[in-house]
């Protein structure tokens, strides 16, 4: 039993920063991957970045490589994504994905909202 709770989310202009936050509570000792998906307006989900409970390994679509950054807290049971130089393209709900023993869970998203 496990809840993902996101925040971070709003309205920004292009080229600005927002960071993102993923706090995940309850049975949470057996994290594998946490991670940052995206959905936009008529479009599928698709990934943005995940990191790799142990170790720190990180993975990013090429369209965020440079620009977003994924970390952890893992004291805090709790993942992070910076978006740095945010462009109209990254407007979408953000929704945290976590893999943690045998079950894979979802967050409720959160909008970033960029404007040109």
């Amino acid at each position: 039993q496990v809840q993902l709770v996101e925040s971070g989310g709003g309205l920004v202009q292009a080229g600005d920063s927002l960071r993102l936050s993923c706090a995940a509570s309850g049975q949470t000792f057996n994290t594998y991957v946490m991670g940052w998906y995206r959905q936009a307006p008529g479009k599928d989900r698709e990934f943005v970045a995940n990191i790799i409970w142990t170790g720190g390994n990180t993975h990013y679509a090429d369209s965020v490589k440079g620009r977003f950054t994924v970390s952890r807290d893992s004291a805090k049971n709790t993942v992070y994504l910076q978006m740095n130089s945010l462009k109209p393209e990254d407007m979408a709900i953000y929704y945290c994905n976590a893999r943690i023993g045998p079950e894979e869970y979802w967050g409720q998203g959160t909008q970033v909202t960029v404007s040109s």
